[in-house]
């Protein structure tokens, strides 16, 4: 494992403004219309969010570590394979920057190095392939409601 699978990084220009974007990243309503099934948020540090994929039978628990609206939101959460509890987490990091077009809004999820290899690459690539789907899901139901 090399530095690069430390980290997930994407980069996508949505056209819509930020404060949009925002919503859609930290209300509950906004998460549950892209970000799995259901939601909840208690949007601070140091709170908690809750996500369910119904179609996965999946849940996580977050949380909350930077809430700056509307420019910069992360939280943490378990890695895939490894306890909720007492276990290393990663850090999701959203940044979002206003451009002609709309919003730039770049993901980071970074900390999968701290688990065993073999946990972190299979980790990595789920929440790869994760966020391909769900940032192409964001963007689906922003356009759908602009």
């Amino acid at each position: 494992m090399g530095m690069d699978s430390d980290a997930i990084e994407r980069v996508t220009v949505l056209r819509h403004p930020v404060e949009r974007v925002w919503a859609a990243l930290t209300t509950a309503e906004g998460l549950s219309r892209w970000f799995g099934s259901v939601a909840e948020i208690d949007l601070r540090p140091g709170g908690r969010a809750f996500f369910r994929w119904d179609d996965l039978d999946e849940e996580s628990v977050a949380t909350i570590a930077v809430v700056d609206p509307p420019h910069r939101f992360a939280f943490r959460w378990a890695i895939e394979g490894l306890p909720e509890d007492d276990a290393p987490q990663t850090l999701v990091d959203f940044t979002l920057e206003p451009v002609p077009d709309g919003t730039r809004l770049r993901l980071v999820e970074s900390g999968f190095a701290q688990a065993a290899a073999d946990v972190a690459r299979s980790a990595h690539k789920a929440n790869s392939q994760g966020w391909d789907a769900e940032l192409v899901d964001l963007k689906t139901y922003l356009d759908a409601t602009a």
